[in-house]
């Protein structure tokens, strides 16, 4: 069974941003070949900073062993948040290698829309993680629109995935049919 990580770095919990980031993993999954789970870092802001904390220790852990993870940020001065940057500086270079993650940002407009491409795409990269597909962009005004932008961005990257990760088990073809 695929396991699937949802690490959620806004500051505000059980936010949109991580709503997006869930949603896509249910339309890009089969219900029921995957187990998931999802790190909303704003739930542990009162250990991120502690040296050493099981708590982190035991997020990191998970992570670091999930086949695919979702790494989401709302858009902070252009960038990712420093929320996420900091669970994310617990990892040394290549310490997610073997790792499949897809970058997920949300804004208010499409002014920073290449910023998950320009900016989270780099950090995973030196983190060791594979991310084979265009990240996700979601304007946040468009949430009653959340399931036709997340089929839209599964059906471009659904091919790239299935030949990254072979025990992939895709959501119907149809992407209608997802979420």
């Amino acid at each position: 069974m695929l396991t699937v990580t949802v690490l959620a770095g806004n500051p505000k919990p059980q936010s949109r941003t991580l709503s997006i980031a869930t949603a896509l993993v249910e339309a890009l999954l089969e219900s029921g070949s995957y187990e998931l789970t999802v790190i909303d870092l704003a739930e542990h802001t009162a250990e991120l900073f502690a040296w050493p904390s099981d708590i982190m220790s035991a997020l990191s852990a998970k992570v670091t062993s999930s086949d695919l993870v979702v790494v989401a940020s709302p858009t902070y001065k252009a960038t990712y948040t420093g929320l996420l940057k900091s669970f994310l500086d617990r990892f040394p270079s290549g310490g997610l290698g073997g790792i499949t993650a897809i970058p997920v940002m949300t804004g208010g407009d499409l002014t920073h829309a290449m910023g998950p491409d320009t900016h989270l795409r780099p950090l995973l990269v030196e983190l060791g993680a594979s991310v084979p597909t265009k990240s996700l962009y979601f304007v946040a005004a468009e949430m009653d629109q959340v399931k036709e932008i997340v089929n839209a961005w599964v059906a471009d990257a659904r091919e790239t995935l299935i030949r990254q990760m072979p025990l992939l088990q895709v959501a119907a073809s149809t992407p209608a049919a997802a979420v």
